[in-house]
């Protein structure tokens, strides 16, 4: 006869395996209401944690939100390397730009990048924008083999990019458009 007990036990996670599971959870929460519109109540329900083990696995809802952030650029990075091809650096770049926009296809990584943008008031995100930004632009960089100023371009464009996918016209990243 089976015990009663093994019935009632289930698989636990690693404290590692629940960080990643809540900084997926936490991500689409404050893609859509940011950092300061976001409760800790409502990511610890979505990542089916209590909110106390949230508190003990990231310390302050702040630093929850730095590791979302640090989450979106290493996905962006990601992007940058499993999309970069072509023999010129300008072909990829554009290669590198394309897989970007692909990428953006899943809204809540557009609205978590301009969610960070919005929350740079605060000096340690903002340290954190600009160091995450700064590792993307070098990416492109070494990536592509391109100049400083056609990488200038391309983050020039992927930032109207962002814009136009916010607001959903895409009609306006045709230059032809404008």
């Amino acid at each position: 006869m089976r015990s009663m007990f093994a019935l009632a036990t289930r698989t636990r996670s690693t404290a590692g395996a629940r960080r990643l599971d809540l900084i997926a959870a936490a991500s689409s929460e404050f893609a859509i209401t940011g950092l300061h519109g976001t409760s800790t109540e409502a990511i610890a329900r979505r990542a089916g944690i209590s909110q106390p083990y949230l508190f003990r696995l990231f310390g302050t809802k702040k630093l929850l939100f730095i590791a979302c952030a640090q989450a979106c650029f290493e996905r962006v990075l990601a992007t940058f390397a499993e999309g970069v091809e072509g023999e010129t650096p300008q072909e990829r770049l554009q290669s590198m730009g394309l897989a970007y926009m692909e990428m953006l296809s899943d809204r809540e990584i557009l609205l978590a990048q301009m969610q960070l943008y919005a929350a740079c008031s605060d000096p340690d995100i903002c340290q954190v924008a600009r160091e995450g930004f700064l590792r993307l632009r070098d990416a492109a960089r070494e990536l592509s083999g391109a100049s400083g100023e056609e990488v200038h371009w391309l983050f020039a464009k992927g930032m109207l990019v962002n814009v136009v996918a916010s607001i959903d016209m895409p009609e306006l990243g045709d230059p032809e458009a404008w």
